[in-house]
């Protein structure tokens, strides 16, 4: 379930609210994304695949935690967006890796392929 959205990683992209199924999240009035319908979280990790700074953590569980997290220690853990590179979308990606998942990368979405 969506836990945290970091303030001070955040890029105010929108591609977590525009990703996100359930519409958890609503634009906040500085443009960072504010969770709004926690509850209605489905748990699918795609807020925190396609947030291009990491500044997201969804928690494993489908209920949320009794405590809510803190940024400096998601940080410290590594925890921090570690999604991302779980499915190989965060640092250290590798070509194939990128083509792998994921929607094409040429022009409206078209292949390319990566040598």
């Amino acid at each position: 379930m969506i836990e945290l959205v970091s303030a001070q990683r955040c890029i105010a992209c929108d591609k977590c609210v525009k990703v996100c199924p359930t519409n958890v999240f609503d634009r906040g009035a500085d443009g960072v994304p504010v969770i709004s319908r926690q509850d209605d979280c489905q748990t699918c990790f795609q807020c925190e695949a396609n947030c291009p700074v990491d500044a997201l953590f969804v928690a494993p569980q489908t209920r949320p935690l009794p405590e809510p997290p803190e940024v400096d220690e998601l940080e410290r853990s590594g925890l921090l967006g570690s999604h991302r590179e779980k499915i190989g979308w965060g640092r250290g990606r590798t070509p194939g890796a990128a083509r792998a998942v994921g929607p094409g990368l040429g022009p409206a979405g078209g292949t390319v392929l990566i040598s």
